[in-house]
């Protein structure tokens, strides 16, 4: 059995911050959520041993790569500390932890920060949608599209419409609905002050205008700066610092188990590869159930609570059957239920997720870690699921290119 990775916490910034107008740049972002994390998990900068970056774009937002270096001018007790940094579009922070919890697994460190950042309101919105679109396949996806991942999700709703039948705007639109609620107690959440009227979820086109195809503005995920970070630790360094404070390995969150695909580059190919297979996503599903093997389980109902990618409503849609919380096509029956919102059977998104709480792309995953541990140890405040043990994370990055999904629990 590998090593047991356990999290000891950290902290994320106020996604409704918008660094450029402060006259900040990343490597403020980065310093701030680095050091309040420190400050919250009552750990030194001496006392991390790797560092890993998660980020997508910044040499497109900021004009800056090697932001692994930066890690190193922030203490001079970090100056000669190894760092990576990780890409994969959305999926970058994931990638970063999948990384850092391999290395403690195979022995070589005890305490890993892994940091997810993204720079991406210093520019206007379209320059911003042109730069993201970076995660298609340049020149070969949506070149007619002004906004390129709307009109891949678009086309997403499409595909299942083809395959199950049309799917009704009424269930995307009370998906983003309880999201952007859920984003109302979350006092890290970018939409916390954003107000809305009972057309704001309905295909009124004032209230709610088409973007691409039948994606809708309020189906959207937001343009988000924000960083995250965690810090992970082997065993034998989380009974450490357990015993320094007055607590056991039971008091902290464990990553239980993890699953990672990727699938080929372009939608229509994954489209085709699924044209014989029960799922729309059957990548998805896979990840999903290796993340379900490795903890022990074998239904999502053994979860308490799901943080799941929404960078549309739609793309929480398809993690709903993909999860197989409803059959495949079925994914309306958990949200005409109650299944997936507060209080419900299996709560989605308490945090306000990509669409409620923002989508600093490269940070996502780290964040998404970040509420799992929250959840697991009842640290999640106004956004708490009452009683939730264990917790699953899915995490995507492109047209469901790259596919991260984890299960978080008690140590």
């Amino acid at each position: 059995m590998p090593e047991p990775v356990y999290i000891l916490g950290g902290a994320q910034s106020d996604f409704a911050r918008n660094w450029s107008r402060e006259g900040l740049g990343i490597d403020a972002m980065m310093r701030e959520v680095l050091f309040e994390g420190l400050e919250n998990t009552r750990l030194e900068p001496r006392d991390l041993q790797a560092v890993h970056v998660g980020n997508f774009v910044a040499e497109l937002f900021c004009g800056q790569g090697q932001l692994g270096g930066m890690i190193a001018s922030l203490h001079p007790d970090l100056s000669g500390i190894p760092t990576q940094r990780h890409e994969a579009a959305c999926a970058s922070g994931s990638m970063a932890m999948l990384a850092a919890a391999a290395e403690i697994e195979a022995g070589r460190y005890d305490l890993v920060a892994v940091l997810g950042v993204e720079y991406m309101r210093n520019v206007p919105g379209q320059r911003a949608a042109e730069h993201l679109g970076a995660a298609a396949w340049a020149g070969r996806e949506w070149q007619d599209a002004t906004y390129v991942w709307p009109a891949a999700f678009a086309d997403l709703i499409e595909a299942y419409s083809e395959k199950f039948g049309r799917i009704d705007y009424a269930h995307l639109g009370e998906i983003a609905r309880i999201n952007y609620a859920n984003g109302k107690r979350n006092p890290y959440a970018q939409t916390r002050k954003w107000d809305f009227n009972d057309r704001s979820f309905t295909e009124d086109d004032q209230a709610n205008p088409v973007i691409e195809g039948r994606v809708r503005r309020n189906d959207c995920g937001q343009v988000t700066d924000g960083a995250a970070v965690v810090f992970l630790a082997s065993a034998a360094r989380a009974a450490q610092y357990a015993e320094e404070r007055g607590l056991t390995l039971a008091d902290l969150a464990k990553i239980d188990g993890w699953g990672h695909r990727t699938a080929p580059m372009m939608l229509a190919e994954k489209l085709a590869e699924s044209r014989n297979d029960r799922f729309v996503l059957p990548h998805v599903n896979k990840a999903i159930r290796e993340s379900f093997a490795r903890a022990g389980i074998d239904s999502p109902f053994q979860l308490d609570a799901i943080e799941t990618h929404d960078c549309f409503a739609m793309t929480e849609y398809a993690a709903i059957d993909s999860y197989e919380i409803t059959a495949p096509g079925e994914s309306w029956k958990a949200v005409e239920e109650g299944v997936i919102a507060p209080g419900g059977r299996l709560p989605i998104n308490p945090s306000g997720g990509l669409i409620g709480l923002g989508h600093p792309v490269g940070a996502t995953g780290v964040r998404m870690m970040l509420d799992g541990y929250k959840q697991v140890t009842g640290r999640a405040g106004d956004c708490q699921v009452e009683g939730a043990k264990r917790v699953g994370l899915l995490n995507i990055g492109g047209s469901t290119t790259t596919i991260a999904a984890f299960v978080v629990g008690r140590g």
